[in-house]
């Protein structure tokens, strides 16, 4: 194999690998219960070490360059020319608020351009260093792509300020052309939207200049591609860059039907498009009946398709403690025959998650609240990281070890530790973790607006002492909340050491009148499973008399 045709293997390997990654939830201003705007992204990816970056605010000389390294693998892609100004940006929110998460579609192989030089993840961090608005981080991810190329396959982007939220669908043009096509569709301030891996701008408004956005190509290069033969008003992005098939259906599309359903049983009626039998797409958007909180979204974060036809723990592969968890790959063969696991919103190989908030009516220091965690979204603590934070907090920093070093020091091992000791017995042991999660957060919750009052005020005299107020305050619940979670592991090994739990009173282990511990209780296997051995072994394991 010649090496052009091994750079394309391997840009098509990793494209299909990242294809069932990532998840964005979202929520229009209007649609909030306090008015924010909310976006929530999962970091999805095996092989990846957790940690939150920062990029300080900085100015630069006429000429400096910067050095480009894709994301995902940290290759050298090659050099750009440096913003004059940058901003401060914590993690994917910058100093106004500015938020952009993402999810790979992948989109047809063909169409990557492995001569680029800005990759997608490059593409995010870049523009939240240079851009103040949704509108204008459009604009300058569109002059990048460009100006330099762009590396990766297809991408779907959401692009969040205080009063807007974007959602930019992006595919390159093949090896040794530069730029990409894209279009970017606003979601209405009354309406909730998500994608997970999948393209879903299908038909758009190309006469409302208001909320719809793309490359002047968008539809031509189909045509000159054969993608497209139609009419411009039939044109759909979707289906012209991301043709669906039934893995982006079952894997992507139903953790969107997943969201929808949470907040509006109406579209219950798409469950036969998500399992193959019927093919009408769900919309970009739709109206929730009932306004949503940042709470609400950090749970849905945690969804595994309870009480729905998908949910995880109902079929044989949770095993006798109900885990919604499946080990990868999502496919496998039995015989001939391929099968499937579910690939639910919530999933074990996330190495960090967040949900932003962002508020038009406070000055951006406190209106943006970065709530971030690291490991599974299911079993992590949402923390506040304002936008203004310049510092990273230490158990979040990278270099506290990586995906091959364990360290007592990173919340990311820390919660890996405590995650991989609830996945075998789930329905014993989720109960424990869960209250201790509700504690953390509800506290977060209910002191979030003291704290915002205090830094608001200090705004007013003092806006260095106000950011550095916010900056320790999102250091310190970091920080809390890792220990309590190593103070949690501590209890859950001493509670179910060796399969069996030890008994409590009172919040406490229990002690018998002489200070021994109390007999431990032996739960073995639930009743259902116990029977299914039964029937499968027959007499084997069977007392005789």
């Amino acid at each position: 194999m010649n090496k052009r045709l091994l750079t394309f293997a391997f840009l098509l390997i990793a494209a299909l690998a990242k294809t069932f990654a990532c998840t964005n939830l979202i929520v229009g201003k209007n649609a909030s219960v306090d008015g924010s705007t909310i976006v929530s992204y999962s970091a999805d990816s095996y092989g990846m070490y957790g940690y939150l970056c920062h990029y300080p605010a900085a100015t630069y000389s006429q000429g400096t360059m910067l050095d480009i390294h894709e994301w995902d693998t940290g290759k050298y892609l090659g050099k750009i020319e440096q913003a004059k100004r940058t901003y401060n940006v914590i993690g994917n929110m910058n100093e106004f608020q500015l938020t952009i998460a993402e999810t790979t579609f992948g989109g047809r192989p063909e169409l990557v351009d492995s001569t680029g030089i800005v990759d997608y993840g490059s593409l995010i961090y870049i523009t939240l260093q240079r851009a103040r608005t949704a509108r204008e981080a459009i604009q300058i991810m569109d002059n990048l792509v460009q100006e330099y190329g762009y590396y990766s396959s297809g991408e779907s982007f959401t692009i969040a300020d205080p009063n807007e939220i974007w959602v930019m669908e992006m595919i390159g043009k093949g090896p040794g052309i530069r730029g990409a096509v894209w279009v970017a569709v606003r979601i209405p301030d009354d309406c909730i939207s998500a994608h997970a891996n999948q393209s879903r701008i299908h038909q758009f408004n190309m006469d409302d200049k208001e909320n719809c956005m793309y490359s002047s190509d968008v539809i031509s290069f189909a045509r000159e591609k054969k993608y497209f033969n139609g009419v411009n008003k039939d044109f759909s992005f979707a289906d012209a860059y991301a043709p669906i098939d039934f893995e982006a259906r079952r894997f992507c599309e139903a953790r969107v039907w997943s969201f929808y359903r949470m907040f509006n049983p109406e579209m219950d009626k798409y469950l036969s498009y998500i399992q193959g039998t019927t093919t009408e797409p769900m919309p970009l958007y739709i109206k929730a009946p009932k306004k949503i909180s940042v709470q609400d979204i950090k749970n849905a974060m945690r969804d595994h398709y309870e009480g729905t036809p998908l949910d995880l723990t109902k079929d044989f592969g949770a095993g006798p403690f109900k885990s919604p968890y499946r080990l990868s790959p999502l496919t496998f063969k039995v015989g001939d025959q391929q099968y499937f696991n579910e690939r639910p919103i919530s999933t074990q190989q996330t190495g960090f998650t967040f949900v932003a908030q962002m508020r038009a009516d406070k000055p951006d220091a406190v209106g943006g609240v970065l709530w971030f965690g690291m490991d599974d979204a299911n079993m992590t603590v949402y923390t506040p990281v304002y936008c203004c934070t310049d510092k990273v907090p230490d158990c979040y920093a990278q270099g506290k070890g990586d995906f091959l070093t364990f360290s007592w020091e990173s919340s990311f091992w820390v919660f890996n530790w405590v995650s991989n000791m609830i996945y075998p017995r789930y329905s014993l042991m989720i109960d424990d973790m869960r209250a201790t999660q509700k504690e953390l957060e509800n506290g977060f919750n209910t002191s979030q607006e003291a704290i915002e009052a205090t830094a608001t005020k200090m705004l007013e005299t003092d806006p260095a002492k106000a950011k550095a107020f916010l900056t320790n305050y999102s250091g310190m619940t970091a920080q809390t909340t890792t220990e309590t979670w190593k103070r949690l592991g501590e209890f859950l090994i001493v509670k179910y050491n060796d399969g069996v739990v030890k008994r409590m009173k009172n919040g406490k282990f229990e002690r018998n009148s002489i200070g021994q511990p109390a007999p431990v209780i032996r739960p073995g296997y639930p009743k259902d499973f116990l029977e299914e051995i039964a029937k499968t072994t027959g007499d084997r394991y069977k007392v005789l008399e």
